[in-house]
């Protein structure tokens, strides 16, 4: 059992580091065994008088030799304790540390420092990675202009890679190669990387707004080349695109990206040398799916975006870390909706932005919702941590770009551009903080509304939890008004109540934005600020309050947070027939998709009662009724179509029941399913053979993707109607694909009904006799299997015993065991699951702590289900807990969910 508790770092305990390190050269001696570094740091004091300790952080190190100024110091001139070395430098003056030191890259299993990957050499440094490569103040608010000198044998490291320019190469009187890089502009140490190995290459040189010529290249494997193109076109769409919309140049005279087959994150934004899991570069039409080419565009864009919005402007300490990643986040949201939106008709174009805004607050709801009601409940700028690494969460990503976006909605895109242009101006080159951030955008929000500011609206960056919004209509025939009233409350989430709880938060700021409906359907224009308009924002600023509207002679419906204005939970009387109307009629298409999505939340957690009282589900037909509606409407584009006819995920109804019970939640999913399946099945089989894949070549774009994803969406209603026509229909569909979309859809058509391993088992025995060699392809295999309901834990281990299966990958790992555990609700939620989710834990602890923290948020939430589930969860978080050795980052989650 543990009996150490990890230090609590306080956002409020922030202290500059007392010294400037403008310069830092650093030499490698390449070796996947023993890798030795010398590190020259040239300190200048930060403040007078000086002469503060110096400390520098190391992990798995061993410390060679320290000289200061040209004397080797004895072990008596300096204190080494534990991860810490400090040493009491020369007072008021600059001088020179020269540290060497080696660490062993192929025994490095958790990912983060230097590490081995296919032979090869690579770095991932953020937050605190650099220090497991040297003895360095790893802290982002020490910025540094770097000088790096890489050696190794030229056979199996024939490139030598890092951020910058190259300015030497020669060969060694050795045998080794040597290659020099520099960099121009200063960054922190997590922003450092380092790649060696053989790869593959393909480039391009493209042209800047100012006529500089830009080379773009992507590394991967051997043979994998190919694989990268749309990766590389995707490069070259963000550069140009962050010109266009947003006025940021490339400014290095080159920008690389190198896919790693072991990666703990997706990619890494290192100054000019970005570091990519496989996943999101490689892709062809054979092997990658629709998901797969969206997934890649975007975070291709998001760490480009990052060159300026994360490294020429960084954080001043890990609280500030939504200042880069909420930004970065909402910008790649908005580049891919530009992307998808790009070359289309008005009405192709605002359907494709709309499916993109639904697709990013789905996972918002799915990922962040549930985050902001548990016990690791955060704000987007946290105030205390124990283990940084366990705060890049859906909270300071997602729910970070959703309070960068809410500042763009009250600014509008004008004033947005004006804000982050101040933004730059200000702090360009410097590591600050989320207030310097908001500071730049009040400065414009002032010169637009004089007098008024945003100090409410800072709050979104101190609050944790999901606010809700209640709504309340009047209308006064009479007068020819409509009242508004809008009250949020926002209940004290994690650390709020445990410390000092305060049982009424102050309000937030919240832009509201709405709607009118006429009872036929029509829109009604709304007279604001001089204009008649389709949709206002109401600016929510106090606990309650209200507008009147003039000039409406009915009673209207009222459409509800268009276009997911601010990340809120709405709360609104309204009844079903109301719904109804909005989810055929709402000219805004979020507000639409919206309108159905709650109907069948509310038909889906009818059914769920039911279930738990062993009673009759209810009749399912206002629901059908909506689905028949959007299956004649011939307006809708597919993609669109397939976000209105798909229902609420399992998971988020799951996060809806109190208690939380996940065989009744399943039970009436299915049920729901099932029965939109059978009733709807003639428009489901129209659907899917209209769809079929025509003869031409594939192609990611919107369009050809949109059909392909309502063609899947009819075979899984047909398969889930419980007709073998729906079998019948997958194994066809299988036979006859000719890309990975169409594949995926079949067998997942096939394995999510009752037995469906045993009707999929051909198939998946296909699959993987196709594609063995295709490593992110074979990751789908064991997803797709580990997700189905008819996966319990004997197929899990199974599958664990594949030879292709290892727990050291983290993409097998999330492809198998995270699969499993955070997706599959019938298969997790049994005495043996529970079991199993906490060996998994603990084995991945010995190999990853980062990874194995991730997977143990699984329980996060488990004191708000059933009693049943609740008992056996909390069962495995107190086996994970009392274990010996166990990970500062395992142990922060687990301590947190136990004191709920």
């Amino acid at each position: 059992m543990r009996t150490d508790t990890a230090q609590t770092v306080h956002r409020l305990d922030y202290v500059p580091y007392p010294y400037r390190l403008p310069e830092l050269r650093l030499e490698f001696d390449l070796d996947p065994e023993r890798t030795l570094v010398r590190s020259t740091m040239c300190f200048e004091p930060a403040a007078e008088p000086g002469g503060q300790p110096l400390e520098l952080y190391g992990e798995d190190l061993e410390l060679l030799s320290i000289a200061l100024d040209g004397r080797l110091l004895s072990a008596n001139d300096y204190v080494l304790d534990g991860q810490i070395l400090r040493l009491r430098p020369p007072a008021g003056r600059p001088f020179t540390l020269i540290v060497t030191s080696a660490c062993r890259p192929a025994e490095n299993t958790s990912l983060m420092g230097l590490y081995v990957s296919g032979g090869k050499l690579f770095t991932q440094c953020e937050a605190q990675g650099f220090r497991r490569i040297t003895w360095f103040p790893d802290r982002p608010d020490v910025m540094s202009r770097y000088h790096v000198t890489l050696r190794a044998q030229p056979g199996p490291f024939p490139l030598l890679l890092s951020n910058g320019n190259p300015t030497a190469q020669r060969v060694l009187d050795d045998g080794r190669h040597e290659a020099v890089w520099e960099d121009p502009h200063p960054k922190p140490c997590y922003l450092f990387a380092l790649v060696a190995g053989d790869f593959d290459r393909i480039e391009r040189t493209e042209t800047t707004r100012s006529s500089r010529p830009a080379a773009l290249q992507v590394y991967s494997d051997r043979g994998c080349g190919e694989q990268t193109r749309w990766a590389l076109d995707c490069l070259a769409r963000a550069m140009h695109w962050d010109e266009q919309r947003f006025g940021l140049e490339l400014d290095l005279d080159r920008f690389m990206v190198v896919a790693a087959r072991d990666f703990n994150m997706g990619a890494m934004e290192n100054k000019g040398l970005n570091i990519f899991n496989a996943a999101y570069v490689l892709a062809d039409p054979d092997t990658a799916t629709d998901a797969a080419y969206r997934g890649i565009e975007a975070v291709i864009g998001h760490e480009y975006f990052h060159n300026w919005t994360g490294n020429r402007v960084t954080c001043r300490d890990w609280f500030q870390l939504s200042l880069k990643e909420g930004l970065t986040v909402f910008r790649d949201q908005e580049f891919s909706a530009d992307m998808m939106a790009s070359g289309l008709p008005e009405r192709e174009a605002a359907s494709a932005r709309a499916v993109k805004r639904i697709d990013d607050v789905t996972t918002l709801r799915i990922a962040q919702f549930p985050e902001d009601a548990g016990p690791m409940a955060h704000p987007i700028r946290p105030d205390s941590y124990q283990e940084i690494a366990n705060f890049y969460t859906a909270t300071v990503y997602e729910k970070g770009a959703e309070v960068i976006r809410m500042q763009h909605t009250l600014l509008g895109e004008a004033g947005f551009r004006a804000g982050l242009d101040e933004y730059f101006r200000r702090h360009d080159g410097q590591a600050v903080t989320c207030d310097d951030f908001v500071d730049a955008m009040e400065s414009v929000y002032r010169r637009l509304r004089p007098g008024e500011d945003l100090s409410v609206f800072r709050r979104w960056y101190a609050q944790a939890g999901t606010p809700r919004v209640r709504v309340q209509v009047a209308h006064d025939a009479a007068a020819r008004t409509c009242r508004i009233t809008l009250s949020q409350h926002c209940p004290p989430v994690g650390l709020e109540t445990r410390h000092d709880p305060v049982e009424h938060k102050p309000p937030l700021h919240i832009p509201f934005a709405i709607g009118l409906l006429d009872s036929d359907g029509t829109p009604i224009p709304i007279p604001w600020e001089g204009q008649m308009q389709d949709t206002v924002v109401l600016e929510l600023r106090e606990a309650s309050h209200s507008w009147t509207l003039p000039g409406i002679e009915r009673r209207p419906v009222v459409s509800l947070l268009r276009n997911f204005s601010a990340p809120v939970i709405v709360e609104a009387d309204r009844p079903d027939a109301e719904l109804a109307l909005l989810a055929r009629c709402d000219t805004d298409p979020f507000a639409r998709w919206e309108a159905g999505q709650e109907l069948a939340r509310r038909h889906l957690l009818a059914c769920v009662a039911a279930f738990q009282a062993q009673a009759q589900p209810p009749a399912i037909d206002p629901l059908l009724e909506t689905w028949r509606a959007a299956l004649a409407d011939n307006t809708l584009t597919p993609a669109y179509q397939a976000r209105l006819l798909a229902l609420p995920s399992p998971k988020e109804i799951l996060e809806l029941t109190q208690p939380m019970d996940p065989a009744a939640t399943m039970q009436a999913w299915t049920h729901v399913q099932g029965a939109i399946g059978t009733a709807l099945a003639e428009a489901w089989r129209r659907i899917h053979d209209r769809r079929a894949e025509d003869d031409g070549p594939y192609r990611p774009d919107p369009v050809s993707s949109g059909r392909r994803a309502l063609r899947n969406l009819a075979l899984a209603y047909l398969a889930a109607g419980g007709a073998g026509e729906g079998r019948e229909r997958a194994l066809a569909q299988y036979r006859d694909a000719r890309n990975m979309t169409a594949r995926m859809g079949a067998l997942a058509a096939l394995l999510n009904q009752d037995g469906g391993h045993e009707a999929a088992d051909t198939l998946l025995a296909d699959f993987h006799t196709r594609w063995r060699h295709e490593p992110l392809v074979v990751d789908r295999w064991f997803a797709v299997q580990a997700a189905a309901p008819s996966c319990d834990i004997a197929r899990v281990r199974e599958l664990m015993a594949h030879p292709d299966f290892s727990l050291r990958n983290p993409n097998r790992a999330r492809s198998l065991v995270f699969r499993f555990c955070m997706d599959n609700l019938k298969g997790l939620h049994t005495p043996d699951g529970y079991a199993f989710w906490a060996e998994q834990v603990l084995a991945l602890d010995r190999i990853n702590p980062e990874i194995a923290a991730r997977l143990a948020r699984a329980f996060d939430n488990w004191a708000r289900y059933a009693q049943g589930p609740r008992d056996g969860m909390r069962e495995a978080l107190r086996r994970v807990h009392e274990a010996p050795g166990l990970s500062r980052n395992v142990a922060e989650i687990v301590s947190k969910a136990l004191t709920v």
